[in-house]
């Protein structure tokens, strides 16, 4: 069935965020991620979202898709946890790390930070992505779960020391 991207429905939790629904809102995105699939995840901004992502300056869902495809072609195995910074209202900051191989079979582990702003039906309409990619070897590798959501019982970036 194909997503309507047109379409913009309330996700919640909505603004203004308590720190609870602020780490919610935190894993929701990081297992839509961890799903690549990026209709599904383009569901969780607004129709005109504005993204920069690393030197990348992308407008709407559409684009969010075109990019989330590619980028999940490349970076094979992905795998992301993200974390709390901070919050306020309808902001939120993140860090991140996420672990992936390319077609050479080299490994990365990418940290990195966002800033969200989130419209009143709880879809994001700005995240400012700055990424850092670092080689590891596959016996560095700390993310180790099955494809998909990182279960509830794995060790967070924190616990992780990262």
């Amino acid at each position: 069935m194909k997503t309507d991207l047109a379409v913009e429905n309330i996700r919640q939790p909505i603004p203004p965020f308590t720190r609870e629904e602020a780490i919610q809102k935190i894993r929701l995105a990081e297992d839509g991620w961890n799903s690549r699939q990026p209709e599904k995840v383009a569901l969780a901004y607004s129709i005109n979202s504005l993204w920069r992502n690393r030197d990348l300056f992308l407008t709407g869902r559409d684009e969010i898709v075109r990019f989330l495809t590619a980028k999940w072609e490349k970076e094979q195995a992905y795998r992301l946890i993200k974390e709390l910074w901070a919050y306020e209202d309808n902001r939120i900051a993140v860090r991140f790390v996420y672990e992936w191989q390319d077609t050479d079979n080299q490994w990365y582990r990418s940290h990195g930070n966002e800033n969200w702003l989130f419209d009143d039906k709880g879809l994001m309409v700005e995240r400012h992505a700055s990424i850092n990619d670092v080689r590891i070897s596959e016996q560095e590798r700390k993310f180790r779960w099955p494809q998909g959501r990182r279960p509830d019982d794995h060790p967070g970036l924190s616990e992780l020391g990262l």
